[in-house]
């Protein structure tokens, strides 16, 4: 498994992203779900929309996945992941996407690809990438940690997926309205001895 994980959009190594995808038939499962709190869904929509015009631009065929139509039904989301050579997980709040992350299974198929090593991409940025590391404690400084979109649990689910065994922190130094807050999530890292990688806008993170 192989992971581009980006502070803010396709960031500055679309070549590198087009690179690691050159054997595969460049099909992406476009997850969305981590702005299933918005009310404003013109705004949304047309987010979504510059998102994969930039993946199309690089050559890929996209698809939005909707993880809501796969709550507590995780084999046929395993089965359908089986058709894309990436999953790309887009920005908004990491605790909304980690919910749906959960309710899916989603989050439990991709620990399994990562194990198994399976000829897969995980891409995405900002809150699509915060998941990633060992919790979201510090992420809650940035992102509300008490959103609840699918009514399913009031519980805030802190812990990562523990693929990576620290913490990514995007919007780092960037002239993204979400800077100041990322300071102070460094701060509160810091404190509690959370191990991080701090990504400015345009930066990527490429594991091989």
């Amino acid at each position: 498994m192989k992971f581009y994980l980006s502070s803010f959009k396709i960031g500055n190594e679309e070549q590198k992203l087009k690179e690691i995808t050159k054997n595969g038939n460049k099909k992406v499962a476009y997850i969305n779900n981590a702005l299933d709190f918005a009310t404003d869904l013109e705004r949304r929509n047309k987010s979504d929309a510059k998102d994969i015009s930039d993946l199309e631009r690089l050559g890929f065929a996209v698809d939005i996945l909707d993880l809501k139509q796969y709550f507590h039904k995780s084999v046929e989301l395993e089965e359908r992941l089986g058709h894309y050579d990436v999953l790309w997980a887009r920005g908004g709040n990491s605790f909304v996407l980690r919910q749906a992350m959960r309710l899916s299974g989603f989050d439990e198929i991709v620990k399994k690809y990562f194990t198994n090593n399976k000829d897969i991409i995980y891409g995405g940025y900002s809150a699509g990438i915060c998941n990633l590391g060992p919790t979201l404690k510090g992420i809650h400084l940035v992102d509300d940690p008490y959103l609840n979109p699918y009514g399913e649990s009031d519980e805030t689910i802190w812990e990562g997926l523990s693929i990576l065994d620290y913490a990514l922190v995007p919007h780092y130094k960037s002239d993204h309205k979400e800077s100041k807050d990322i300071d102070r999530s460094i701060t509160y890292m810091i404190e509690n001895k959370i191990p991080f990688k701090a990504l400015k806008d345009g930066e990527v993170l490429i594991i091989e």
